[in-house]
């Protein structure tokens, strides 16, 4: 063995004593958004303090979210790690499917975790995903536009606000358009942005006998509002329009209005990707006169690990890294305090640096008011903002999404999309027993 190759074997012999574990490879599916993608670029650093290589399998939100259920439901073991939300967590962890967290190493510090991010990824107590950003959801506005219009952005709007600044902001001629909303379909995509849309409005998708409502005039109201705004002021193809895309569209200056999740706000301000980064401001999600309830949603992409991988060791070495305190740090270091992944640690909001940040409080107001356990004005049977945490939702949100989308496509009325997706949320829910 000449000298580089004994080199290189002792290296790799002190990385794997220090570690106490032989290296891995371990796989990890991931959603493809910009805080996903940054620490997909510093995984070296995870591989140089622990040994282990980490492969990715990015995917387009709608995607991931159908490999993950279809892998871990039926046991396939493509996955040492997930991305998953709020949504699958308790409904996972309560089938066994998923591996406790609360082992991890004590300097992780569990009890830092925002008391709504662990709130929401813990089952019977136990936290089952860690939480990789937390999110709600807000206003990102053109200032130039609004003080070009003679407008001004209240901190706390109503949708009346939101329907005479995306007139007043709206330029077809320029491809400058008023507001830029979810029109996709998927039950994370545009049903999670019509569902908090039907909140504010003062609708719910059940009544307390899981009888569902999407005939009432609350759920009529909110949608026909919703796809004037699009039809009006929205942008061409705002039917196949997600997160990712409006976010695009917004950096490229052609969205006065977005409201979408506030993890986009490092985004649209940073001056590299955007060109309008220095004239963006924030407001909390809308709400419609009277009703106390704002358009504003909770959640957290996290990392969860499978019950069926064989990497179990290697997988938490990783989420302890890739959530931890000095993650943060890392991505403060090489990318700036405004690039740190949001919304997941309480520390963050105390760090004086973070708090220079002009969207940070905005972000931690935000999800401070939402509250899963009462996301509507009437009561409700479920719990959940913008989804609703049974397992048939996924089912029902998908398919009623795909009738939403339809409508803002032109293909069919407001009161053509609720028909259709009342009888189908109604035939899925007789039939899982409800």
């Amino acid at each position: 063995m000449d000298w580089k190759n004994a080199l290189s074997a002792a290296t790799a012999l002190t990385l794997l004593t220090t570690t106490g574990a032989f290296a891995e490879t371990i796989t990890i599916a991931t959603v493809n958004n910009g805080d996903m993608i940054r620490m997909q670029g510093l995984t070296d650093d995870f591989t140089a303090k622990t040994g282990h290589n980490v492969e990715w399998v990015t995917l387009e939100e709608n995607v991931l979210r159908q490999r993950v259920t279809q892998d871990i439901a039926a046991k396939g073991g493509q996955f040492d790690i997930m991305t998953i939300g709020m949504y699958e967590t308790p409904i996972w962890a309560a089938n066994e499917w998923l591996v406790s967290l609360d082992d991890l190493p004590a300097d992780y510090d569990k009890d830092d975790i925002l008391p709504a991010m662990r709130a929401g990824l813990s089952h019977n107590g136990s936290l089952f995903a860690a939480p990789f950003y937390g999110e709600s959801s807000m206003i990102m506005y053109r200032t130039d536009l609004m003080e070009k219009a003679g407008l001004e952005m209240p901190e706390a709007p109503t949708w009346s606000d939101v329907a005479a600044a995306a007139k007043a902001m709206t330029d077809k001629d320029n491809e400058i358009y008023g507001v830029c909303l979810r029109g996709k379909a998927g039950w994370g995509e545009n049903m999670a942005f019509i569902t908090t849309v039907a909140n504010s409005f003062g609708a719910r998708w059940f009544d307390e006998n899981w009888k569902p409502q999407l005939d009432t005039p609350a759920w009529k109201e909110a949608v026909s509002f919703y796809n004037d705004l699009l039809t009006n002021y929205g942008p061409p193809g705002a039917s196949t329009n997600g997160f990712n895309e409006n976010l695009a569209l917004f950096q490229q200056g052609k969205c006065g209005m977005w409201i979408d999740a506030t993890v986009a706000a490092s985004f649209v301000t940073n001056p590299d990707d955007s060109t309008v980064a220095d004239k963006v401001g924030f407001a909390l999600a809308p709400n419609k006169e009277g009703v106390e309830k704002r358009a504003n949603w909770l959640w957290a992409w996290a990392l969860a690990i499978p019950a069926g991988t064989q990497k179990q060791a290697a997988a938490k070495e990783f989420i302890n890294w890739a959530t931890s305190k000095d993650y943060l740090a890392l991505v403060a270091e090489k990318e700036g305090w405004a690039n740190v992944p949001p919304g997941s640690r309480t520390s963050l909001y105390e760090n004086p640096e973070y708090a220079k940040v002009p969207f940070a409080k905005m972000t931690l107001d935000s999800i401070n008011a939402a509250n899963p356990d009462s996301p509507t004005v009437e009561p409700v049977p479920y719990v959940g903002i913008q989804y609703v945490a049974i397992p048939e939702w996924a089912g029902i949100g998908t398919s009623a999404g795909q009738e939403f989308s339809a409508m803002v496509a032109g293909q069919q009325t407001p009161d053509e999309a609720l028909a259709k997706a009342q009888a189908l949320v109604t035939e899925e829910m007789e039939a899982a027993g409800y």
